[in-house]
């Protein structure tokens, strides 16, 4: 349920090496990312409040895909995401995350409370309609799930990572149950969504994770300076939760992703191979 690499798995990240040549092509992706953040910062004041929820979702789609594109991320989908109200459950592995997942079923993101703090990019996370919770407060969890459910039955679609920390791609963590509860209080389902980033040399690219001690500036020049980097955001079948067992449900959501995230670098391992 995080953007960042709070608590993450490992406290050290390995570092993604950069040619030289790529600093022409990184420094040009990030002058526009620049643009499109600072376009959106202008609207985030004068258009999007405006906006009802069918121009909400439209524009978050828009801009969220646009900015995979200047990134240099080929977007690869698989499944089509339930009509309506949901919680969106996905594994994590980078602030890249909500971007992907954005491209393919626009969401309300449960955040860190600091990144709404965020020089430009907090005013664009809470004028997208982002859910803080203060995790050095035991209680504010308990606020954070009746609004997460109040906004599910008002016909929202809302995402949480479960696993509350970045990975780096290769498997699944252990699922925390609480926020699920959000979705068997609203008696709306659960969408199942497998994330993983590859590149041109490996099925689960290390340029896109965002663990340990790196920055957001750190990650962010990874990814623009990569070559061939691309996300595959596979939706899986979305579940009915009424009356079930948050613990149960959480167990369940893990193994299916995991299962289907083993599968498909199996499966890209076969054809790098191959090759």
């Amino acid at each position: 349920m995080s953007t960042g690499n709070m608590g993450a798995s490992s406290s050290v990240a390995s570092v993604p090496h950069v040619s030289l040549w790529r600093l022409p092509v990184a420094i040009w992706r990030l002058v526009r990312v620049l643009g499109h953040v600072l376009v959106a910062w202008v609207k985030s004041w004068l258009v999007w409040p405006g906006l009802d929820e069918h121009g909400w979702h439209d524009e978050n789609l828009k801009w969220s895909c646009r900015l995979l594109q200047i990134l240099g991320i080929e977007l690869h989908v698989q499944g089509r995401a339930h009509e309506g109200a949901k919680l969106v459950v996905a594994n994590h592995i980078s602030w890249l995350d909500i971007v992907a997942i954005n491209s393919v079923v626009p969401s309300r993101f449960v955040s860190k409370a600091e990144v709404g703090r965020w020089p430009l990019i907090g005013r664009l996370v809470t004028a997208a309609g982002t859910l803080y919770l203060t995790r050095e407060r035991r209680r504010d969890a308990m606020r954070v799930l009746g609004l997460m459910a109040q906004s599910l039955r008002e016909g929202h679609t809302v995402a949480v990572f479960p696993e509350g920390t970045t990975g780096r791609g290769h498997g699944v963590m252990h699922f925390h149950p609480n926020l699920l509860q959000a979705a068997i209080d609203a008696h709306v389902p659960v969408q199942p969504v497998v994330l993983r980033y590859a590149d041109q040399d490996a099925p689960v690219s290390a340029k896109a994770a965002y663990v340990g001690d790196t920055s957001l500036m750190q990650s962010l020049w990874w990814v623009v300076s990569a070559k061939g980097l691309s996300v595959h955001v596979t939706v899986l079948p979305s579940q009915s939760v009424s009356h079930a067992d948050r613990r149960a449900i959480a167990s369940e959501l893990r193994n299916g992703i995991e299962k289907v995230l083993y599968d498909e670098i199996d499966a890209a391992n076969v054809k790098i191979c191959a090759n």
